[in-house]
């Protein structure tokens, strides 16, 4: 994801993956919440859609072993689409080579040095070792990030003491599915279906269309190897662990296993070395991970390209720090109360998650809820005190109206450029903004219900600066000309070239 974003923002990217080729091993299962918005403000959405099984899927999501239901709402606050973590590789790799990114297998990074105008990496490939130099380094490279730990940079937190198996199988021939999604297993009785909290575990299943997905979930200190695949019978055994008995299971399309850490980079730069995803942060809950790091990603790749072609102002990059952590400090904190939610034993526990679930049922915490967990509640901190409302948040998408036709803010963000949009026909602000041109883009459309008369919008689509309506020149135009400096350098004219 970074690397098409760097080639979106004219940078040249390099990718060194240490493994030879894609891994098999089932990770996540799909995307949700604001990174589908952030892949159709690219124009890629469709394609996610079409390799997906199940694009428009019903809306309810497990939150600590409660669950997030929107399938009632005309509008949920978040969607999910379902994707095998292997599809998602392949397709985010074939767009970064369309865009000419360089992406070598089987180099494996060993050492980093950087100075204060270039960073090193020693790499180790398929035909020996060399030496790679350039302006930048990202380590985007996991929990157990090599990058991370040769930049010295501190990731504390919490392990919890527990394994998750997690499998799809076919239904077993001697397993009834009941009308209402219970099963009826031969020596167990009925199971329902949602979670079923033991002594021992608890164990999490639903059926669809012939398909069980189950889950187990056990303390455990043992430390599993990623390479090392699940089973089938180690599902099977810690089935009959957590319910007592045995429950016999079909065929398996998809097995793998995981644990929960809890755990965040102390600083996401180190000088020129950057961190984003798994290598900045974990999240003790699924569903998470993956959405927040590409996300990561759109907010850095931008910032690196101003940078490069020299005309980021003071601190932009330090923004990514600020910002990214800010939306990582969010993330863990619905997922630690998904713990609370989770781990508790006792009848105070259950009776937190009876009252949880029972809020749940009023649609406006129901929403904030899913704004949450979707982290479409994100709203980067402005400097300064004077503020649009809809400064630092994710531009909505309105339907435009122009002199060449209809649009929408998401095709206008498909190149990943910083747009001034005119909302209002201001041609008294447009004209300031053009001491910026060609660095951003210019727009001028109509649309129902404006949000404001000027709308200054990054390249990760989120809301730098806005006019109020019919907000008067004497006050619009040095706060814009503050905004437009802030974030994309001095105008042109005064522009000093960058040393090469």
């Amino acid at each position: 994801m970074l690397a098409g974003e760097l080639r979106l923002a004219g940078v040249q990217t390099l990718v060194l993956e240490r493994q030879p080729q894609p891994r098999d091993t089932p990770k996540a299962s799909g995307l949700g919440g604001r990174i589908l918005d952030l892949l159709r403000y690219r124009g890629l959405l469709d394609r996610f859609e079409a390799a997906s099984s199940d694009p428009h899927l019903a809306p309810r999501f497990p939150f600590g072993n409660i669950y997030l239901d929107f399938t009632h709402l005309e509008d949920p606050p978040m969607r999910a689409l379902p994707l095998p973590q292997l599809e998602i590789e392949r397709l985010l790799g074939e767009h970064a080579r369309e865009l000419d990114a360089d992406i070598r297998r089987g180099h494996e990074v060993t050492g980093v040095s950087q100075d204060d105008a270039t960073v090193t990496a020693d790499v180790r490939g398929p035909d020996g070792s060399y030496r790679v130099t350039a302006r930048y380094l990202v380590g985007c490279d996991g929990g157990r990030s090599r990058i991370r730990d040769l930049a010295g940079i501190a990731f504390s937190g919490t392990t919890y003491p527990e394994v998750n198996r997690l499998a799809q199988v076919t239904v077993h021939d001697s397993v009834t599915v009941l009308d209402n999604g219970d099963i009826d297993v031969p020596g167990l009785g009925t199971i329902h279906s949602g979670f079923t909290r033991t002594e021992r575990g608890v164990f999490a299943f639903a059926v669809n269309s012939g398909v069980m997905f189950l889950q187990t979930t056990e303390d455990e200190s043992t430390e599993y190897d990623d390479d090392e695949p699940l089973t089938l019978t180690e599902l099977a055994d810690s089935a009959r662990r957590v319910l007592g008995a045995n429950l016999p299971l079909g065929e398996p399309t998809r097995l793998t296993r995981y644990t929960f850490k809890d755990r965040q980079a102390e600083r996401y730069r180190d000088g020129r070395i950057m961190l984003a995803g798994d290598a900045a942060h974990l999240f003790p809950a699924t569903g998470t991970a993956l959405n927040v790091g590409m996300t990561d990603t759109v907010n850095l790749a931008w910032k690196l390209g101003a940078d490069i072609h020299g005309w980021a102002p003071e601190g932009l990059l330090d923004t990514y720090h600020e910002e990214r952590h800010f939306a990582g400090a969010r993330a863990r904190l619905q997922t630690r109360a998904q713990v609370a939610l989770r781990r508790g034993q006792d009848p105070a526990a259950e009776a937190l998650r009876e009252v949880f679930q029972e809020l749940l049922g009023d649609e406006p915490a129901l929403r904030r809820m899913g704004a949450l967990v979707g982290a479409t509640d994100i709203r980067y901190p402005m400097p300064g005190s004077d503020h649009h409302p809809l400064a630092g948040t994710f531009v909505p998408d309105p339907t435009l109206h122009t002199d060449q036709g209809i649009t929408s803010v998401a095709e206008l963000m498909h190149t990943a450029r910083p747009i001034l949009l005119d909302l209002a026909d201001r041609p008294d602000l447009r004209e300031i903004a053009r001491d910026w041109q060609p660095r951003i883009e210019i727009h001028t459309a109509k649309t129902d219900h404006r949000p404001a008369d000027l709308l200054l919008i990054r390249p990760d689509a989120h809301i730098a600066w806005a006019a109020t309506i019919d907000q008067p020149i004497d006050t619009a135009a040095p706060a814009l000309r503050e905004a437009l400096s802030r974030w994309f350098g001095a105008p042109l004219e005064t522009t000093v070239p960058p040393v090469d």
